[in-house]
């Protein structure tokens, strides 16, 4: 008797050049299992793909039938209808309104990226529509995250008729509904989380409420405001609004600030978002916005931008404004038309981001110790709460984030305030729904606000309820953090030698980019290839170079690896074969391309020669 292929046993896949423990504690695995190998061989052939291509894409879940469209996303073909996003067609049609009417518009952001490029759209639209809108984004450290009864009464005073929140106000109860009594009407645009009641406002668009069956749920509030006016220029359009004197927005040729705040808030790189920050990079490389490009030269940013640029160069420079600066500056510079008042908000603004990196490791320094403290030599917790007086509220989710990475579980930093409110933000880790745990601790009164999404939260609470809030999250997430941590992978795209990384190698595997949250960047491995150099370099890096048998160098870079487990490893064994895990980047130096590996991690080979698959 034949038995089918579902009841045989299935065979786990062996670890990848061997490495069943790297410098990093990580199983490495091929990303393909045997079907994923078929089909890239299927790819590769179908569509003439070098190979290495065909793996990436396979790598990614990319269908046989949808490779051409994956390689070239278009906007035109993921866009949806906006109307089957809830309550679209109110918003839409009462944006319309003020437009017809001359109506002052308010708009109230966030501080972060995402509500700077969401303000920056919906104000640049308004203007070309006639209007003069009223601009306000939160003081981080004065007024918090999202829309304050004062605020509120103060546009409204200013004579704002219709209030428009972008990436925020749906957890904004008292203050939306403050805004209603005063007789402004009120639209919010936004993608976080849900609480269980909603605000009383005209329109909530939001993918991500209970009622909504969209889809979107993935989109930054950048491009959700980009969706809702293609809504409100075809409601426009109904109406007879645009003529010659009026012509109709180029929504497309704002691109750019989509695809900033949809890579700098991290939102997956899948559907519309991944054709949102192809396009808008393209858009980027044209150099025809002046704030863009007043922030790409004062970033220093050698050749075109891609992906990783806009969260880890731009991104952070306007994120700085927020955190220790003046909150609106990141807007102004995005709708300033002026190329010398350009250059000098973006001078400001890397002047604060330098300031902001100091703050940053003073604070991270003081937490580190803190998280080692209470994790033990055992390596025991499921969650890392730190608190000081002195940190600065603007860096404490840079913290967070950097806690997460080191030692792989969710993690907060909390600021502490004189009075004793203690305000902070959370990060989390694949598999651990933070924003969900948080909301259950606001409920439990543990604390005494909190929202956020899966992967960040912010929380606002006493400092005599710490200890309580720490032991809560540590028991509410035990059991999702030991599942997420369970098996410590590292995914293996593919394995090449120096002699093959070259820069066309590199924009080969970029077809399948952009890559970012949702569309990993590819890692190659390097099998037994010796460490030749390796050198401290600017804050904690290390500088190094790898050598094949055949005497082919690959340059690379270990960023915040001094002191680390990578850094210690790649220290150690200076001169020695290893096997080398990591992303390929071009380098652009004085009209030159070089190739550079971002090194993620290493392996000690075993005995024999390693073989390249």
């Amino acid at each position: 008797m034949t038995l089918p292929a579902s009841a045989l046993p299935i065979e786990a896949p062996q670890a990848f050049l061997g490495v069943g423990r790297s410098a990093t504690g990580k199983l490495w695995r091929d990303r393909l299992d045997a079907r994923g190998q078929a089909r890239a061989v299927a790819i590769a052939q179908r569509y003439h793909l070098p190979e290495m291509l065909a793996r990436v894409l396979a790598g990614r879940d990319v269908e046989i039938e949808a490779v051409e469209d994956f390689l070239d996303p278009t906007i035109r073909k993921l866009m949806p209808d906006p109307f089957t996003v809830t309550q679209m067609e109110v918003a839409a049609k009462r944006i319309a309104d003020a437009a017809m009417r001359g109506e002052r518009v308010a708009i109230f952001g966030d501080y972060d990226v995402d509500g700077a490029t969401s303000a920056a759209l919906l104000a640049w639209h308004l203007r070309h529509c006639g209007l003069d809108p009223l601009i306000h984004i939160p003081d981080r450290l004065f007024e918090g995250y999202g829309p304050n009864t004062e605020a509120v009464r103060m546009l409204a005073a200013k004579g704002a008729r219709l209030l428009v929140t972008v990436d925020c106000g749906t957890t904004s109860l008292e203050p939306l509904a403050e805004a209603k009594k005063l007789g402004l009407s009120v639209v919010v645009i936004d993608h976080h989380q849900c609480g269980e009641q909603l605000p009383e406002v005209d329109a909530l668009v939001n993918p991500n409420r209970p009622d909504d069956l969209s889809g979107l749920g993935y989109l930054a509030a950048v491009g959700l405001v980009l969706v809702t006016l293609v809504a409100v220029n075809r409601e426009l359009r109904r109406r007879g609004f645009w003529s010659a004197e009026m012509p109709e927005p180029d929504l497309l040729g704002m691109l750019h600030h989509v695809a900033l705040g949809t890579v700098a808030d991290v939102a997956p790189l899948t559907g519309l978002n991944r054709a949102f920050v192809a396009k808008g990079l393209i858009a980027m490389r044209r150099r025809d916005h002046v704030g863009h490009t007043a922030l790409m030269d004062v970033s220093r940013l050698n050749g075109p931008p891609e992906a990783w640029h806009l969260g880890f160069m731009l991104g952070p420079r306007i994120n700085a404004g927020g955190r220790i600066g003046r909150a609106d500056l990141g807007v102004r510079l995005l709708l300033e038309g002026d190329i010398s008042e350009a250059a000098r908000i973006a001078a400001e603004l890397d002047r604060l981001n330098s300031e902001r990196r100091l703050i940053e490791q003073a604070a991270e320094a003081q937490a580190e110790a803190e998280a080692l403290a209470s994790l033990g030599t055992e390596d025991k917790g499921a969650v890392i709460v730190t608190a000081s007086e002195g940190w600065h509220p603007g860096v404490v989710g840079l913290v967070a984030s950097r806690l997460k990475e080191k030692f792989s579980r969710p993690a907060f930093a909390i600021a502490l305030e004189p009075g004793g409110i203690g305000t902070g933000s959370g990060r989390s880790i694949s598999g651990v729904d933070l924003g969900k745990a948080v909301r259950e601790a606001v409920k439990n009164g543990l604390l005494m606000k909190g929202g956020g999404h899966a992967m960040a939260a912010g929380v606002t609470l006493r400092k005599e309820r710490l200890a309580e809030f720490r032991a809560w999250m540590e028991s509410a997430l035990a059991a999702d953090v030991a599942n997420s941590r369970h098996e410590n992978e590292l995914f293996i795209d593919g394995a090449v030698s120096a002699r093959a990384v070259t820069a066309d190698f590199v924009h080969t595997l970029n077809r399948a980019g952009p890559y970012g949250a949702g569309n990993p960047e590819p890692v190659m491995a390097l099998p037994s290839h010796q460490l030749v150099f390796a050198d401290e370099v600017g804050q904690s890096h290390l500088r190094l170079r790898f050598k094949s048998g055949d005497g082919a160098i690959v340059n690379a870079m270990a960023f915040r690896a001094v002191g680390q487990k990578l850094g210690n490893a790649l220290v150690q064994n200076r001169g020695q074969q290893l096997h080398v895990a990591g992303s390929l980047a071009v380098d652009r130096w004085q009209g030159a391309e070089r190739v550079q590996m971002r090194v993620v991690d290493v392996a000690v080979p075993d005995e024999g020669p390693a073989t390249i698959r």
